[in-house]
């Protein structure tokens, strides 16, 4: 048998906004997740906050990461072949309670049903839509219950991303042979598969075609999903996983970078999704700051301390915890 390598389930899910500090109040405010580290992106000569959140320690598949380009002046456009949406994990029975907290906090949210779940369908202030999903089965994530949401409706983490494709044919290929997971259901034009393993969380990677919408952009941009990190556990794993998806044909597969936190590799998927292979570094945010501080300092990376004056020009943040200057 071949070795395919193995993938868990989604490490994290990244994405453009707007200002830092709406995508700070939407996501500790509004959504009740803690703020897990600030730093900033490591690609490019641009000074761009990173900012974390997720639960308690920015635990594998809690976390969601956000690049704000407004102040850079850089705006991207939603279409197909892109990144759509965000899918979040909520414990069932939890939608009413979510549709009352977004509503006082001005959030327009609607409920629907897809794939046999109730989900919230609403959108980030800068459009990006997203679905607060009430998953059932096994979900025995830790959430965050320091940020005003009771742990029985808090959210668990994420539950997948959906694409916007013109075709399913090529992206269908690339799931169920490249990354090895399963088609579970389809519904008109939109299609759910299941990627991962029963220790993994986030394992839903759902497609929706729209052939008549135009391109959407795939670079860095306000406004749109820059990409899904699936969590593959260990270096010799991840060579594993590229060695695989890179004999399918899918050659543009890159090399392995320290983003300080974890490893990463990245694959630009047929369907438009920026596919990145990580795996934690053994200190994982412990290693700039501690536990009981993770969140309150603006940690820079090595390679950009010496623009650390540069970076004190990003945008001010009002937060709940304290940040040490």
């Amino acid at each position: 048998m071949p070795n395919t390598g193995t993938i868990r389930g989604t490490h994290h899910l990244t994405f453009c906004v707007g200002g830092a500090q709406e995508d700070y109040d939407f996501h500790v405010r509004a959504l009740g997740l803690k703020s897990v580290k600030k730093t900033v992106l490591f690609d490019g000569e641009i000074p761009i906050y990173h900012l974390y959140y997720g639960n308690e320690m920015g635990d594998i598949s809690t976390l969601l990461t956000a690049f704000p380009y407004r102040q850079a002046g850089w705006m991207g456009k939603r279409g197909t072949n892109q990144a759509k949406q965000l899918n979040l994990s909520i414990p069932e029975g939890s939608v009413s309670y979510w549709a009352d907290r977004l509503k006082s906090f001005e959030v327009q949210a609607q409920e629907i049903e897809l794939f046999g779940t109730q989900r919230l369908a609403f959108a980030h202030p800068c459009g990006i839509p997203y679905h607060l999903v009430a998953a059932s089965g096994r979900d025995d994530r830790k959430p965050y219950d320091g940020g005003g949401v009771p742990a029985e409706h808090a959210i668990r983490g994420a539950y997948g991303t959906t694409t916007s494709v013109r075709e399913v044919g090529e992206m269908d290929f690339f799931v169920t042979e490249g990354m090895r997971g399963e088609l579970v259901s389809s519904e008109g034009a939109h299609h759910q598969y299941r990627i991962g393993t029963e220790e993994g969380y986030g394992r839903m990677l759902e497609l929706v075609e729209e052939p008549d919408l135009p391109q959407g952009t795939w670079h860095f941009g306000e406004g749109t999903i820059h990409h899904q990190a699936f969590d593959v556990v260990s270096e010799d794993n991840q060579q594993d996983v590229k060695d695989w998806i890179v004999g399918l044909g899918f050659t543009d597969v890159s090399e392995p970078k320290d983003r300080g936190y974890f490893f990463s590799m990245y694959c630009r998927s047929p369907g438009g999704l920026l596919v990145e292979l990580a795996y934690s570094h053994s200190q994982g945010f412990l290693i700039d700051e501690g536990a009981d501080e993770l969140g309150t300092h603006m940690c820079i990376p090595p390679h950009w301390e010496h623009r650390r004056g540069e970076i004190a020009q990003l945008e001010p943040i009002d937060t709940v915890e304290t940040v040490v200057a």
